[in-house]
């Protein structure tokens, strides 16, 4: 299986494709049902988050993004 694969998609959620595993804040796995693909939701309308139900098209949502680089990740300091 290839690893996973992001896309953001114009004006809807977050494909994941691939290898991946999705867990909670607390590290405890989401039950995939076997998926090799999942949509994640950004426009914060789900009624099933963090999974996409579709609700972007019904509310709207509105957001086209294109690739670009981010600047170079700065060190943290080291804690005392």
């Amino acid at each position: 299986m290839p690893a996973a694969r992001i896309t953001v998609r114009d004006n809807g959620p977050l494909r994941i494709e691939g290898d991946f595993e999705i867990v909670d804040q607390n590290g405890n796995a989401f039950g995939l049902g076997g998926r090799i693909a999942i949509s994640l939701c950004r426009c914060g309308h789900s009624q099933n988050k963090p999974f996409c139900d579709g609700s972007h098209k019904r509310e709207g949502f509105q957001c086209e993004v294109a690739a670009f680089e981010l600047a170079p990740a700065v060190p943290k300091p080291a804690s005392a």
